[in-house]
């Protein structure tokens, strides 16, 4: 039996009492030369949650206290909840006076106030969850905090730059200085050397003055600084790619199977540059497929514990920001010799399908390969193949895998995968680094052609990780948040829609489906992705709620994601990787995913506001066509359309009659001419406040006349779903990026 066992036995025994890492060693019969041994193993427990650590460094397990270690997730309010590695457990609710001084993604330890209830399982509906109150924050997520310098009378403080840190921090040592490098407003760094409590203001000192907010490149460079990303790699990792050259030699082909001459092809956006995986298909016999589904070899290259592997590991994904990409690999490997360019010889983990006619797999077989891309297409060239008859082999070969891929598509929905698919838009910048524009990027079948067999795989080698009993890490996705469900049902009554219980999968994915067309299909399709809980990585093969799928991993991705490059050595080098070490980095990796969601999205989002800044600065707001998604006490939640915002229509800007919200009804009513604004409806508007430390923009509504409330007739029972008349829109386009499934 490993320490890890011995520790934790001893700690689950009945007449066990907490001691310190000393006390345990002798318990456990060890001398003090295996201390230091221990110490490390007990260090490992507590990150991954399964022994917390007590106020006078004492050691327990956590069922025994009632703590629990997680990451904490922070909202705008000042609370939040706390997940932990264990994803079949539920998030622990934190209320803004209960988060002491912890921030976003902190690792805590949280004393939980009501008991949680038992893991969850698929079909049945959860009970409330558990709250509770941090205790102590066991490490920083972050050394740094991003914001714009101000002065009061007397003082300099930081307003952070992330909403979800609520505290000014204040610099005393910056106001002794004579005359200080940094002028007020500039974006600067800073670590917090000082926090006592909540009750206090937080105290720091300058580390860095990005520059002033209008220079080129500043507010980029402050997400950067603000999510500490890593902007170059170490000299040694460098020359470890470097050592290991730019083309395939025959030593690194020998025992691999030997696909060159298949009608490889790979499907990418235009601007991309790492490609990963690849596709061919041929009929079989008796309307039978082979599907290959080819994918980059990292592990070929990158070893377990070379500079490479650290390396990743600590970055643990690519982030895509507005104008640049920050990879998880160097270049030399994740733009080249990884990459599955087309007309070279690349090495290749793949999995060989063979489909019946209806998609429904016969047989799945695992390879190492070596292949040569045939030709490789963007979405928009794949697409045009698409829309005209075929010529040629590969074109046939794409109207094929196309229409299988469909096929697949409907199989899954009807299984009780979730169709939410919601638009995306591509800001693009001019040479000044300023909002050129908003391009809508569709989610056409080109997309759900490899979309569809890159989810096959993943599924695929998620069986044969269970199958063979290992450990893994598993792509995880829990059950919606029911209470925010019950709500979106009763939106949806107000709406004159039957929704069912949206609780139940399959009646969520019916109500979704039937809502296409719909004036308010992407009111409720963005209703329900805010019901949902973010997917994230586990030791636990819980299961994809979203997609329906009880066996799920990431493994198609590796030269941008670290999650893949751990599966492709469980299930092609036959891994046997330790389940503490697993959970750790399970917990490590989902940190490092959100926090490059939280990034991109920031970087994207800092452009669309500052030019909505500059139109107020110029005085010349544009006109935007937008959809009310949600109504409230404050006034009118709405989707810009033509750029991919949010923002805020306020119920006291609104002019041309006095409204009311009127919760029984959720819409906002006119006390003077009746008018109504409700979800679903089309207004025009123009951009009135942008709140550049918030991150939010308020819109005042052009020429608003919106049609009268009219009474709406009982749907019939079984009715397909009906909204008012008056309630008009454009039914939107799903969104084209591979998302984070």
């Amino acid at each position: 039996m490993n320490l890890e066992n011995r520790l934790l036995r001893l700690l689950g025994r009945k007449q066990y009492v907490p001691a310190g890492a000393d006390d345990l060693t002798k318990k456990l019969g060890l001398g003090q030369a295996q201390a230091r041994e221990v110490r490390r193993e007990l260090r490992g427990l507590v990150q991954s949650g399964r022994v917390v650590p007590l106020p006078d460094k004492r050691f327990a397990l956590p069922v025994d206290e009632d703590l629990v270690a997680g990451r904490i997730l922070m909202n705008r309010r000042g609370g939040g909840r706390v997940v932990t590695t264990d994803a079949s457990q539920p998030a622990i609710d934190i209320s803004p006076n209960a988060a002491g001084t912890a921030m976003h993604n902190d690792r805590v330890l949280v004393r939980v106030d009501s008991a949680p209830p038992p893991a969850r399982r698929r079909g049945h509906r959860p009970p409330p969850g558990p709250s509770g109150k941090v205790v102590e924050v066991l490490e920083r997520a972050r050394t740094q905090v991003v914001g714009t310098l101000e002065k009061s009378r007397q003082l300099w403080y930081v307003v952070p730059g992330d909403p979800r840190i609520t505290h000014d921090i204040y610099l005393p040592k910056l106001g002794q200085a004579a005359k200080p490098k940094a002028k007020r407003g500039d974006r600067v760094v800073v670590e917090i050397t000082e926090w006592p409590s909540r009750h206090n203001a937080p105290e720091g000192r300058l580390l860095e003055v990005i520059g002033s907010p209008s220079a080129p490149g500043v507010d980029v460079e402050s997400v950067i600084r603000q999510y500490e990303l890593p902007t170059r790699f170490p000299d040694k990792v460098q020359a470890e790619a470097r050592r290991l050259g730019a083309k395939v030699t025959t030593a690194d082909g020998k025992g691999r199977r030997d696909c060159r001459k298949h009608c490889v092809v790979t499907i990418d956006p235009a601007d991309a540059r790492d490609f990963d995986d690849a596709i061919s298909l041929e009929r079989l016999e008796g309307r039978r497929w082979r599907l290959w589904v080819h994918i980059a070899d990292v592990s070929h290259y990158v070893t377990p514990g070379s500079a490479l592997d650290r390396e990743a590991r600590r970055r643990g994904n690519s982030t895509y920001l507005i104008d640049r990409v920050i990879p998880m690999l160097p270049e030399a490997l994740s733009n080249e010799l990884c990459s599955l360019k087309p007309g070279v010889d690349r090495l290749a983990r793949s999995v060989e399908f063979v489909l019946s006619d209806k998609g429904r797999v016969e047989q799945a077989k695992f390879h190492s390969t070596v292949i040569c891309s045939k030709r490789r297409f963007s979405y928009e060239e794949a697409m045009t193949i698409l829309e005209r008859p075929p010529s040629g082999d590969i074109e046939r070969m794409l109207h094929d895998a196309h229409r299988l891929a469909q096929k697949l598509r409907q199989a899954r929905f009807r299984a009780g995968a979730l169709d939410l698919d919601v638009p995306e838009h591509k800001v693009l910048l001019d040479a000044k680094g300023r909002l050129s524009e908003v391009r809508r990027v569709e989610n056409d079948v080109s997309h759900q052609l490899i979309e569809e067999f890159m989810l096959l795989a993943n599924e695929a080698v998620a069986k044969e990780i269970k199958r063979r009993r290992v450990k893994a890490i598993h792509r995880v996705h829990d059950e919606p948040d029911t209470e925010k469900l019950d709500n979106l049902r009763a939106q949806a009554a107000l709406m004159g829609l039957r929704a069912g219980n949206l609780s139940d999968q399959k009646q969520a994915g019916k109500f979704l489906a039937g809502l296409k067309g719909h004036p308010l299909a992407d009111v409720f399709r963005i209703g329900y992705l805010r019901c949902m809980k973010r997917a994230c990585y586990s030791t636990e093969p819980i299961g994809h709620y979203g997609l329906a799928k009880d066996d799920y991993v990431h493994f198609t991705s590796p030269i941008r994601r670290y999650a893949d490059l751990i599966v492709h050595r469980v299930v092609y080098q036959r891994a046997k990787l330790d389940a503490a070490a697993l959970a750790t980095a399970a917990d490590h990796i989902s940190l490092t995913e959100r926090n490059s969601a939280d990034a991109e999205l920031d970087s994207k989002l800092i452009k669309l506001l500052s030019h909505l800044r500059r139109q107020l600065d110029r005085k010349k707001p544009e006109t935007y066509t937008a959809m009310v998604t949600e109504v409230r006490n404050i006034g009118a939640m709405v989707d810009i359309t033509e750029l991919g915002l949010k923002g805020l229509v306020k119920r006291l800007s609104l002019s041309g009659d006095h409204y009311r919200f009127v919760p029984e009804r959720g819409r906002l009513v006119g006390r003077l001419r009746g008018n109504e604004i409700a979800p679903g409806d089309q207004l025009k508007v123009q951009i009135e406040n942008v709140d550049l430390h918030k991150k939010q923009a308020d819109f005042r509504v052009v020429n608003p006349q919106p049609a009268k409330g009219k009474k709406k007739s009982k749907p019939a029972r079984n009715a397909p779903p009906q909204t008012a008349p008056q309630r008009k829109g454009k039914p939107r386009q799903p969104n084209a990026r591979r998302r984070r499934r």
